[in-house]
């Protein structure tokens, strides 16, 4: 663990899902003119969501990521990379054909990965989204301590 401080041009979001405080992680976190989003699925109130529907479950997932981003102000258009990972290579052309919805105008640079499982069973698509907006970090100066 570190004492430092983080650095001004950084700031840290929450989010809803239970994981963030039991495995101590953050939403997103601003980076300078970037917005990394954590790993995303699809939940709601605790509960995941669209199960045997990997299409349903990656539209839901990237609307997390998405939310995520809206915090800070940015937009899908502001995405740049996207990471999708699946538990089954079944489910590749129903997560792309969500992902081709979402970004299609876009068109960020994707990775998608199967994985031989996600944290619970009933999730079968996680995503993580990392954008960018120049001058991003100007809009935190002088908002931290």
């Amino acid at each position: 663990m570190s004492d430092e401080t983080p650095a001004p041009t950084t700031a840290r979001t929450s989010g809803e899902s239970p994981y963030e405080d039991r495995y101590g992680f953050s939403r997103a976190v601003v980076a300078g003119d970037f917005v990394l989003v954590s790993g995303c699925t699809a939940y709601d109130d605790g509960v995941p969501v669209h199960e045997g529907d990997p299409y349903e479950q990656t539209l839901a997932a990237f609307a997390v990521a998405l939310d995520a981003l809206a915090r800070h102000g940015l937009t899908a258009a502001d995405v740049v990379r996207t990471r999708m990972y699946l538990t089954h290579v079944r489910d590749c052309d129903e997560v792309g054909r969500a992902h081709k919805e979402l970004f299609d105008q876009v068109r960020p640079v994707a990775t998608m990965v199967v994985v031989q499982g996600l944290t619970d069973s009933r999730m079968m698509v996680e995503v993580e989204v990392e954008a960018h907006r120049p001058g991003l970090a100007r809009t935190l100066e002088g908002t931290q301590p």
